[in-house]
């Protein structure tokens, strides 16, 4: 595991629900783990074994993203399905993604690389979700919705069907969005409206 902080905590959890074994955390900090794992170095310095998979274990969409293309080739990810998340067959979930505890996820929807479906959000049918998303706990996804890489959706927002959110966009806690959003801006209220200005570096609401 790569992350030894506090959404590393619910990553542990959810890997061992799920039946996997966590060797350890890899973090730059030598200092910190999570749950008295090993502690495995940074994660620039890990070398696995055959049959061994990695998965990110920190919430930032942008850490996440940097640190996926610095190991890429490098590692092997692994996917994580709680137990009691509720996926469709036919929903497509690609490498080093994490689904915690009761998220749902509808027909046909995608969900990208590295993206994060929180505790409890609902992610309806036909949705395709981008690379290094995070869909935050209790947010809801209706049909048809689109959101480019590195999408952040606050705890409890809603995206309301047919929406196309541009890439690293954020919509802020407790957010209805009614319309299409523009790339790299942050959205607030309801409906949720652009706050401030384009952004010049790429973050989101922790």
């Amino acid at each position: 595991m790569i992350g030894a902080g506090g959404h590393a905590k619910v990553v542990v959890d959810t890997c061992q629900a799920a039946g996997w074994t966590v060797l350890g955390a890899a973090d730059a900090n030598p200092h910190r783990t999570v749950f008295g794992l090993p502690h495995l170095g940074p994660p620039e310095k890990l070398r696995v074994e055959s049959g061994v998979r990695a998965v990110i274990a920190v919430g930032s969409n942008t850490a996440r993203r940097d640190i996926a293309r610095r190991l890429e080739g490098c590692l092997n990810w692994a996917s994580i399905v709680h137990p009691a998340a509720t996926v469709s067959p036919s929903a497509r979930v690609e490498e080093g993604v994490v689904i915690f505890a009761g998220a749902v996820v509808q027909t046909d929807t995608v969900v990208g690389r590295h993206a994060i479906l929180n505790t409890g959000c609902r992610v309806d049918h036909d949705n395709d979700v981008g690379a290094f998303c995070h869909v935050a706990p209790g947010a809801v996804l209706a049909g048809a919705v689109t959101l480019g890489e590195g999408v952040f959706v606050g705890a409890g927002a809603i995206v309301t069907p047919n929406r196309a959110l541009g890439e690293w966009c954020i919509v802020g806690a407790g957010g209805v969005v009614v319309r299409d959003t523009q790339p790299g801006l942050t959205y607030v209220g309801i409906p949720a409206k652009p706050l401030g200005t384009r952004r010049t570096t790429v973050g989101e609401v922790r």
